[in-house]
């Protein structure tokens, strides 16, 4: 895998925490120069320096992703600084969970801005440099719920259907470029997506389900090495992963 993968130029947006921090951690240890992407600063500098001490290449960019400006800040600042980008993995998102009768209207609106249009800004910002370069690797992260709709998982499940649907379409329309695309689409993993979720009940048993068969961040990490890792004229479009225990 590492001769493969190994000095990467990575850029990973809701870097600074669960799948993505997980990920840029595991990408480092392969070798990937990881640029780290979050609203969080303190969290990703922090990370930065870490993967740093060990002997890894990271650099840490406050982005907000719903800013269209500060993702294709994020993306030029690594082309500057590395040279290009050979992947972006779209990873931030938000799950604020709720039946649809509640109208939580306003959490409606903060999914569809992180969820979609951030994935809509990350693609803007890299397209044109993967363009030059006849190369490239588009990674979004989708869920389960992007597959199937449960209980309270309504609007969330419609943003992850989007993103599943705009992937296919990159895939399509970006075959003249050489560049890859794939989604990745995890089940019950234990990150703090939970912690989106202010309807006490829902969150209360999201919690208790995911507490009992939820695996750790460390197995989307792995399953993103791999898709990056494959030769340059393979291209892994989806991946669902779920834990062994799971049902849904």
């Amino acid at each position: 895998m590492e001769n493969n993968i190994k000095n990467k130029v990575v850029v990973i947006t809701g870097a600074s925490s669960g799948l993505g921090e997980a990920t840029a951690k595991h990408l480092s240890n392969l070798g990937v120069t990881v640029v780290l992407g979050a609203r969080r600063t303190n969290r990703i500098e922090k990370l930065a320096k870490e993967i740093q001490a060990s002997g890894g290449k990271a650099l840490a960019i406050a982005t907000d992703v719903t800013q269209r400006d500060q993702v294709k800040n994020l993306v030029d600042t690594a082309v500057e600084k590395f040279g290009r980008v050979d992947v972006l993995l779209n990873n931030a998102g938000i799950m604020p969970l709720s039946p649809i009768d509640r109208l939580n209207v306003d959490e409606w609106d903060k999914m569809i801005d992180v969820n979609i249009k951030g994935v809509l800004n990350g693609i803007a910002a890299v397209l044109p440099h993967m363009k030059s370069q006849k190369s490239g690797h588009i990674i979004n992260t989708a869920s389960v719920a992007g597959h199937k709709i449960f209980s309270g998982s309504t609007v969330y499940s419609a943003t992850k259907f989007a993103v599943r649907a705009l992937s296919e379409g990159l895939r399509m329309e970006l075959k003249p470029y050489n560049i890859r695309t794939t989604i990745v689409s995890p089940g019950a993993v234990k990150t703090e997506l939970l912690e989106h979720i202010t309807e006490s009940d829902v969150q209360q048993a999201n919690k208790d389900y995911v507490g009992e068969v939820g695996i750790s961040p460390d197995s989307f990490a792995r399953v993103v090495a791999f898709a990056i890792s494959q030769p340059e004229d393979v291209d892994i479009n989806e991946i669902i992963f779920r834990p062994t225990a799971q049902e849904l």
